[in-house]
């Protein structure tokens, strides 16, 4: 049996870029930033950073560089495949990078909704009083069905956030 699976959630490093083949399936490239935290044997908190080139085909593709920018979070799912290829000067190269199959947006910073406008008119802060803090509202991370037949063009309007 075998399995090639990945699964990396993390930060866009950049803007996407959609691109389009020859035959006209749209692409993005991606980077995405992955940190892992531990404690060390000194007892000291270590951290690393792991980037990961990231394809994204179709209209999945179309979604990511619709909306999200340099920063956004990222949930991939995909499978990971090492190209090879000669560069200009005859060097032989190679890559490896996670071929994209299902991805999810995350969660959009404050204010984001609606072109950045924040969602709740601003307070008087002109009190002497601290203002009530509110406890955070989870939201569930929408999944989209992008298998459908017959949907066409993707539509914000069509999208459940």
């Amino acid at each position: 049996m075998n399995l090639n699976k990945v699964f990396v959630i993390g930060r866009l490093t950049a803007d996407p870029q959609l691109r389009t083949t020859p035959g006209g399936q749209s692409v993005v490239t991606l980077s995405v930033a992955t940190n892992r935290v531990w404690t060390g044997k000194t007892g000291g908190r270590q951290e690393e950073a792991e980037y990961h080139n990231v394809v994204v085909w179709g209209k999945q593709a179309e979604v990511v560089s619709q909306f999200l920018t340099k920063g956004s979070t990222i949930f991939v799912e995909g499978r990971l495949r090492t190209r090879s290829w000669q560069d200009k000067q005859g060097q032989n190269r190679k890559t490896t990078e996670i071929v994209c199959e299902r991805l999810q947006l995350g969660p959009r910073p404050m204010g984001a909704r609606d072109g950045g406008r924040p969602t709740q008119p601003a307070e008087d802060l002109s009190e002497t009083k601290p203002p009530a803090m509110k406890p955070p509202v989870e939201e569930e991370i929408p999944t989209i069905n992008l298998e459908e037949e017959g949907s066409g063009e993707i539509k914000p309007e069509d999208l459940p956030f």
